[in-house]
This record gives C-alpha cells, sequence and structure tokens, in this order.
C-alpha cells in the first residue's frame, strides 16, 4: 500500500510540474532566449498588433467603400445590388448587410429612401429592424445586467419588441431568407425570451441557414449562463457546432467562442482542460483547415485557438496555428494584457519550448507578405 501511495504522489507531482512549473520555466526560455525565426515563425520585428490578420484584398476594400460612399450619397441602389450579388450564400449576405449597418449607423437618409422605393424588400426591411436592435443595444451597453443604468435598461427594453416585429414584418417578404430570423435571435434575450418563445425563431432559422455563422454566435449568447442557459447548456451548443460544421464553413469556432466566456467568469481566469475539451480543440483545428485561407473571418478564430490549445497544453498544435497565424497579432488574446507583441511572443514561445519542437532548416513565409 505504501509503495501504491508513493507511485499514485510521484505521479500525481510530475503532472503538477508540468501544468505549473513547465509553462514557467517555458515562458522564461520565451523571454530570452526564443528565435522565432529557427521554427518557421516571423520574427518579433515583423509583427503587427494593429490587426488580427492581413487585411482585405484591395478590390473588396475598394467595393466596399465605393457602396458606402454611393450610399451617403443618396445612392441606395448600389447597396441593394451589394446585398443581392451575394446571392443564398447568407453569411456573405448577412456580412453585406452588417457593412451597410455600419453605413446606416453614420446616415441613414438612403436607407429610409430605399424602404420607401422598395416597401417589399426583404434585405431594406432585415437592414431597418437589425439597425433598430443595435441601436438599442447601444443604449443598454456591454456590461452585466446589473452594471447599466436603469433608465437605459428601462429604454433598451421598450426599443426591442418594436425591432422584433419590423423583423417578422421582413420574414414575410422573403420566407427563405434567413436574415430577419437572426436579427430576432439577437434580440430575443434582451427581449427576455424565455426557452418556450426563442425555439420556434431557432428552428426558424436553422430551417433556412443551417450553419449560419452569425445565427450561431448569437444563439450562443442565448445559451451562456448570464442569460438564459447554463455552462453546460452552452458547451452542449458549442459542441453541436463542432460536429455539424460543413466543409468550408468555420462555423467550429463557435466552440472557441464558448470557451472565452467560460475563461472571463471564471475566478481562476482558465476552464478545466479535460479530454473532451482537448478532442474538441483538435477537431476545430481540422475543421479550419477546410476553410478558405481568405476567409475573413479565419485569422481571428486561428488566435482563439492557438490561445486555448496553449491553455489546454496542445502545444503542438497551438505552434502549428501560430505558424499559420503568421505575423499578425492584434487580436485578443494577446491585447488584453496591453502589450500584444509581448503577449504574442510569450505565447509563441512557450508553444515551441513545451512541444520540444526543433528548429527548422529553413524558416517558412506563411502569412508574412501583407
Amino acid at each position: 500500500m505504501t509503495l501504491f501511495l508513493g507511485t499514485v504522489l510521484a505521479v500525481l507531482l510530475g503532472g503538477l510540474y508540468h501544468v505549473l512549473v513547465s509553462p514557467q520555466r517555458a515562458t522564461t526560455w520565451a523571454a530570452e532566449r526564443f528565435v522565432a525565426t529557427e521554427h518557421g515563425l516571423p520574427p518579433r520585428e515583423a509583427l503587427d498588433s494593429q490587426r488580427p490578420g492581413p487585411p482585405p484584398a484591395a478590390h473588396l476594400r475598394e467595393e466596399r467603400q465605393a457602396v458606402a460612399g454611393a450610399a451617403w450619397q443618396g445612392n441606395w441602389k448600389t447597396a441593394a445590388r451589394y446585398v443581392g450579388e451575394a446571392g443564398e450564400d447568407w453569411d456573405e449576405r448577412w456580412t453585406r448587410l452588417k457593412l451597410l449597418q455600419q453605413v446606416a449607423e453614420e446616415d441613414d437618409a438612403w436607407l429610409d429612401a430605399w424602404r420607401a422605393a422598395e416597401p417589399d424588400n426583404c434585405d431594406a426591411a432585415t437592414l431597418h429592424a437589425s439597425l433598430m436592435v443595435h441601436r438599442a443595444w447601444a443604449i443598454r451597453g456591454g456590461g452585466y445586467a446589473h452594471e447599466v443604468m436603469t433608465s437605459n435598461m428601462e429604454r433598451f427594453k421598450a426599443m426591442l419588441p418594436a425591432a422584433i416585429e419590423e423583423a417578422r414584418k421582413a420574414a414575410l417578404l422573403d420566407p427563405a431568407n434567413p436574415g430577419p430570423w437572426v436579427v430576432m435571435i439577437t434580440a430575443a434575450r434582451g427581449a427576455q425570451y424565455r426557452r418556450a418563445a426563442f425555439r420556434p425563431l431557432w428552428d426558424g432559422l436553422v430551417a433556412r441557414a443551417p450553419y449560419h455563422y452569425e445565427g450561431h454566435w448569437q444563439a450562443l449568447q442565448y445559451w451562456c449562463a448570464k442569460w438564459f442557459g447554463s455552462d453546460r447548456r452552452m458547451l452542449r451548443f458549442a459542441r453541436q457546432a463542432v460536429r455539424k460544421a460543413p466543409y468550408g464553413s468555420p462555423l467550429a469556432g463557435i466552440y472557441l467562442h464558448a470557451l472565452d466566456e467560460l475563461t472571463e467568469r471564471s475566478s481562476f481566469g482558465s476552464v478545466p482542460v479535460t479530454p473532451l475539451s482537448r478532442n474538441m480543440l483538435k477537431r476545430v483545428a481540422v475543421s479550419f483547415d477546410q476553410v478558405a485561407p481568405d476567409d475573413e473571418r479565419l485569422p481571428l478564430l486561428r488566435h482563439l485557438l492557438a490561445h486555448h490549445m496553449l491553455k489546454s497544453m496542445l502545444y503542438a498544435g497551438a505552434l502549428e496555428q501560430f505558424r499559420r497565424i503568421g505575423p499578425w497579432c492584434g487580436a485578443p488574446p494577446w491585447r488584453k494584457d496591453g502589450n500584444a507583441v509581448v503577449a504574442f511572443e510569450n505565447a509563441r514561445g512557450t508553444a515551441v519550448r513545451l512541444s520540444r519542437a526543433r528548429p527548422t532548416s529553413a524558416p517558412q513565409t506563411h502569412g508574412i507578405v501583407r
């Protein structure tokens, strides 16, 4: 029995050493001896903390600026055409609507003109409803309920029913379009919809777009503990997103947002590492390999994946993500402590050290070209 206890103690101490002491030593090594280029990573002087990934292609930037400029000049037809050209790529269509929402936040006279000229246009009606929700949320702010002024909370709650009603009207204009359902799902938690009222909205969305990224992100917020779910419900929802993510979709990234939510509320600043959570992270990494490299959602998600893999002691996997990320380090995991370059460099060095990666014969250049 004594021998057995001694063996168990040795294993536990070894585990504690690996969890507590090894990362501390790796951080010291990263600060003093880590040479990024020896491991296929961009050098520290090449790191860019202004963005999480490369800027959009020049033609996309020009197109978006042209759409915004035309709208501000009163030309709503350019905006209408811009959204319509996305066809039934519902994620892309929603991305374009979000851009137009940002344009309308500064001046929405063109949107009023669009709605007046085409009262039966689902995109215009959806954009109007989404803008109403956004303005309500701007009054509330992003804090927890107890942090919001009573007057602002009352205004917030009073504005949402009208926004939901506008979204319902929009849904009737084009029954196949999931956009209005995303708006309703977004507003549902603020409007205090209980589960029985929320589920038909969710069913309505997935019947039209079963893999809609923004719709899943908004539903994840509903199912988290600070709204109308729990940690268990939120994680179950997020794991389902990983399992059903189709080829080419970044939907598996929803699981990373769930881990962020847990970390934010954890008194320890981290969440328990389990075989299931490690397996999920590996599946997320495989899913991301199927996403187009120019998907603008992917760089930020790779930062989150690298961060959570590092916390979960998946050091080789984290290092692979850092190699794919390249020199871009302007992402939340690294910016939250103030100096993104230092945090990013320490994370990369820790991944190298604890994965026991050997220096590469020739530095890789993935992600360096701007």
